[in-house]
């Protein structure tokens, strides 16, 4: 079996070292739009008064930030639909289940007050 990588194929004098190594372009693209994403909910922090509707407005655009790592940070992009369907379908009903818990854990702290 010939191996391609030994200790000794290695040569430091001619070696010419990549430009650009894969996908990096993509993951500085992300990365300065998660940044953008990041200052505009700062700005909104500050601007608006607090209300359902700037808590909405945080929520959705936590949801966007962490489509854009799940994508390009953890490769999901690239991936089949059925692998990622794997990882985000359990999530989905994971959090529906935090979400339902604590509804039902503030109405039986309400029945115990009655």
């Amino acid at each position: 079996m010939e191996f391609y990588n030994k200790p000794g194929d290695y040569d430091a004098i001619n070696y010419i070292p990549h430009t650009e190594s894969h996908g990096t372009k993509e993951l500085w693209k992300t990365f300065w739009l998660l940044l953008g994403i990041t200052l505009f909910d700062f700005m909104i922090y500050f601007v608006m008064p607090t209300s359902g509707y700037r808590n909405f407005i945080f929520i959705f655009f936590g949801l966007v930030k962490a489509y854009f790592i799940v994508g390009a940070f953890m490769h999901l992009k690239h991936e089949k639909v059925s692998l990622a369907l794997i990882i985000l379908v359990p999530t989905i009903f994971i959090c529906g289940l935090i979400i339902g818990l604590l509804y039902e854990g503030s109405a039986l702290e309400v029945m115990k007050s009655i």
